[in-house]
């Protein structure tokens, strides 16, 4: 037989493990060449793995969820090989599957073995219980044994005997320690965290805890933007192929701001302050793995058109989880939109090593006073979040408020003024 391994792509050099996510192929069904045999997450991007040739799936070395690392080995296909080869041929190939293999955990439970692999919380509620880990499904990692699993056994033993179990204190007692996994109407899961959910909650942290942030508000009245798109919208969609938004006005806004003080646009490295020349706009965009950051690049030279063109592009990516390590890396400061989901104000957290980031709201008609008239305006509460150790106030002020002049008359934009 021809052999040929399947290995893990060379991943980021900030990525140190990815984690496989589902097999779409099976042991003896047949691949074809550049084939996506499986999806793979990284903490940033979910990378799909094509089949370097043509042939059988003999063996899956990796499980799904199992944890990779760059050239690691985790199938092997035999270009040779017929799809109708028999499992049993197919399973005795030369390269024997790893301890994690998927079929540890059922051999486990087949053998009635079950208690090695309950894992330790799990153990004791079980023992506690008269009651072994071969009474319980196990839903963890290589099939063990959770506390949830052996909560949910324990909450399904009265219901599994012989004879109706009578109400007796210490079941009761039982059910006071987990309500959640004894009262039907009170049901609870308990899953993983995506790499990339935890890599959220690993940067979020990072940033609270090694930046002085600090937030300076102010208010934008939109109607000059409003006015513009409404006034051009149809003829720059039938131009340029693409619909006019408000996302690129803020870019514009926020670049010509980041010019006039370049300290926004800066990052700390140890006790260095790093100015860059460069304005790479991180627009954080919602998908349904979690909050990403793509990167706008050399974003003072792309067009209104090019901005909107790029930002879709991002949208759909994430959407179909698209989006590549090219896409996600860098960033010199960030805007963050929760106002397409209805927020009306928020402190948005800096996405490190990025000293500053936009927040940007949901616009609303309110009284405001012009001139001492009191009148209706479509006004956004603008936010932005800052590094207190480099940046100090009155160039965060400043900074914010050169972002309102450029909103409410776009045409400073065009002046560079």
């Amino acid at each position: 037989m021809a052999q040929i391994e399947v290995k893990v792509p060379q991943l980021s050099e900030s990525v140190a493990e990815a984690t496989l996510l589902s097999w779409h192929k099976k042991v003896g069904e047949k691949v074809a060449r550049d084939e996506n045999m499986i999806d793979i997450e990284t903490d940033k991007v979910v990378l799909e793995l094509p089949a370097p040739n043509e042939g059988v799936i003999v063996q899956l070395i990796k499980a799904d969820g199992a944890t990779v690392v760059s050239g690691e080995v985790i199938a092997i296909i035999d270009t040779e090989a017929s799809e109708q080869t028999s499992p049993v041929a197919v399973r005795s190939a030369p390269v024997q599957p790893a301890p994690e293999a998927p079929a540890a955990a059922p051999a486990a439970a087949a053998t009635g073995s079950k208690g090695d692999v309950a894992m330790p919380a799990a153990a004791k509620i079980l023992a506690d219980n008269n009651m072994s880990a071969s009474d319980a499904t196990g839903t963890g990692r290589d099939g063990r044994v959770t506390k949830g699993d052996a909560l949910a056994a324990v909450a399904n033993k009265p219901a599994q005997a012989s004879a109706p179990a009578p109400a007796a204190a210490k079941p009761a007692l039982q059910q006071v320690a987990a309500p959640s996994a004894n009262l039907g109407d009170r049901p609870e899961e308990r899953v993983p965290m995506s790499r990339l959910r935890a890599r959220i909650a690993e940067r979020l942290l990072q940033s609270q805890q090694t930046n002085a942030i600090l937030t300076t508000f102010n208010e934008v009245n939109m109607a000059p933007v409003m006015d513009l798109r409404n006034k051009y919208k149809d003829k720059f969609e039938k131009e340029h192929g693409v619909k006019l938004g408000f996302m690129s006005f803020f870019v514009k806004a926020a670049v010509a701001a980041l010019k006039k003080y370049p300290i926004l646009n800066a990052s700390v490295d140890g006790n260095d302050i790093v100015y860059h020349g460069y304005f790479d706009i991180g627009i954080a965009v919602g998908s349904p793995r979690g909050l990403v950051v793509p990167i706008l690049r050399n974003a003072d030279q792309l067009s209104i058109a090019e901005i909107e063109k790029k930002i879709g592009e991002f949208g759909q990516k994430a959407k179909d989880g698209k989006l590549t390590l090219e896409d996600l890396n860098g960033g010199t400061f960030s805007i963050s939109n929760g106002g397409v989901f209805g927020s009306m104000l928020s402190t948005p957290i800096i996405n490190p090593p990025q000293s500053a980031i936009l927040g940007v709201h949901a616009t609303k008609e309110r009284a405001v006073v012009e001139n001492g008239q009191i009148v209706i305006r479509p006004m956004n509460y603008l936010a932005m979040s800052y590094d207190h150790r480099i940046i100090d106030g009155r160039e965060a002020v400043l900074g914010l408020v050169a972002m309102k002049d450029a909103l409410e008359d776009p045409s400073r934009l065009l002046l560079d003024l």
